[in-house]
């Protein structure tokens, strides 16, 4: 653990969330009921790790409970939880200390959700989701904004947090427009094929 690093509480998951996201999270095993309860009584952040082969950078997203939508009688809860940043995970272990849920020592990215694209994505997005049907724009976006807008997969996304920021702008552009070529074929089917 080098002198920038914190341990934090962890719940490793094949999950990816990008800075500002909302993510819904069913709660069930005891050990992470444990976690919800600490987050709600002591006001405690967590990392999600991204327990994936292709993590070779050990990335995971640094949450924040949201909202409890729902409790069950068995003790399940149904929550919502917002990325607040990206960090890079240099050990996990099995438990916090004198908790049941894991820990790990991670070093923070930083990220900046302030990071406001150029006008050319701006309008590239735009027009994709006009595509779309989606009139109602905001006045400005973020680059994680549209990135999670654009649906990237897991690998998508893991290779849009592993590039440097001045190169996350043109992986956009190049999303967005292989997205609008797949929805202009698929007009284009619906042209040739008529229903009887």
């Amino acid at each position: 653990m080098n002198d920038d690093s914190q341990h934090i509480p962890m719940f490793p998951l094949n999950l990816l969330p990008l800075p500002g996201e909302l993510v819904p999270l069913h709660i069930f095993e005891p050990r992470y009921r444990q976690l919800l309860s600490d987050m709600e009584e002591h006001d405690i952040q967590f990392g999600i790790y991204f327990n994936n082969e292709i993590n070779a950078e050990k990335l995971g997203a640094y949450m924040r409970l949201e909202s409890v939508i729902k409790k069950y009688p068995g003790g399940e809860s149904d929550i919502v939880v917002s990325c607040n940043d990206i960090f890079s995970m240099s050990n996990l272990v099995r438990t916090f200390p004198s908790k049941l849920y894991p820990g790990g020592d991670v070093n923070f990215r930083n990220v900046s959700q302030l990071n406001f694209v150029s006008i050319e994505l701006y309008e590239l997005f735009a027009a994709y989701q006009k595509m779309r049907k989606i009139s109602q724009l905001r006045a400005t976006f973020t680059i994680f904004q549209i990135a999670c807008e654009v649906n990237l997969n897991l690998h998508e996304r893991y290779k849009f947090l592993t590039l440097p920021g001045d190169k996350q702008e043109s992986f956009l552009v190049n999303r967005i427009k292989y997205q609008m070529y797949l929805l202009g074929q698929e007009v284009k089917s619906k042209d040739v094929f008529h229903l009887n």
